[in-house]
C-alpha cells in the first residue's frame, strides 16, 4: 500500500490539535490544584470546610482535598457531585431544576440532586475540561466555593 504525502498530511490533520500550534483544551494537574486551592482560600476565609473533588471529563480523578472536620462520607458526595457533572454536562444545580420536570430523572445513573457540582470550562469558555464537585456546607456555600475555586484557576464555570 502506498501512501503519498498529501494522504499522510491528511491523515495527520483529522488527529491534530484544534488549531496548528495550539494544544487541545484540558483540565490539568496544576488546573485541578488551581481550582482546590481557591475553593479552600474561599472556604478558610468563611470558617467553612469542605471536601473538594476535581475530575476531567471521563470522571477520572484529578486532584482533591478533604478539608479537616469532614468525614469520608462527605468526600465521597463531593466525588460524587463531580463525577455526576462529568457524566451529564451540567451542574447538579440543574439536575435537581431537571428532576423537577423530568419524571424518574432524578432516579437515573449519575444524577446528583444537590447542588454544588459545576462544569470547568476552559478560560475563553469555549471547551468543557471537567467538573468540580463540593461538600460539606449548605449547597448553597459549597456552590460558592466551587465557583471561587474555578474562577481562582482562570477558568470559568459557564460557556461563553
Amino acid at each position: 500500500m502506498r501512501f503519498t504525502i498529501a494522504a499522510l498530511s491528511l491523515a495527520s490533520s483529522l488527529f491534530a490539535a484544534p488549531a496548528f500550534g495550539e494544544p487541545a483544551a484540558a483540565l490539568d494537574a496544576n488546573a485541578a490544584q488551581a481550582i482546590v486551592a481557591g475553593c479552600v482560600a474561599q472556604s478558610t476565609g468563611k470558617r467553612q470546610s469542605h471536601a473538594i473533588a476535581v475530575v476531567d471529563t471521563g470522571g477520572h480523578l484529578v486532584a482533591a482535598l478533604r478539608m479537616d472536620g469532614n468525614g469520608s462520607g462527605i468526600f465521597d458526595f463531593a466525588l460524587a457531585k463531580a463525577e455526576a457533572v462529568a457524566a451529564w454536562g451540567f451542574s447538579t444545580a440543574r439536575m435537581f431544576e431537571s428532576a423537577k420536570d423530568t419524571p424518574g430523572f432524578a432516579n437515573a445513573p449519575h444524577v446528583i440532586t444537590v447542588p454544588g457540582g459545576l462544569p470547568v470550562w476552559s478560560a475563553d469558555g469555549k471547551a468543557w475540561i471537567g467538573a468540580v464537585g463540593i461538600s460539606g456546607e449548605a449547597p448553597a456555600d459549597d456552590v460558592a466555593c466551587a465557583e471561587a475555586g474555578i474562577r481562582a484557576a482562570g477558568l470559568r464555570f459557564s460557556r461563553s
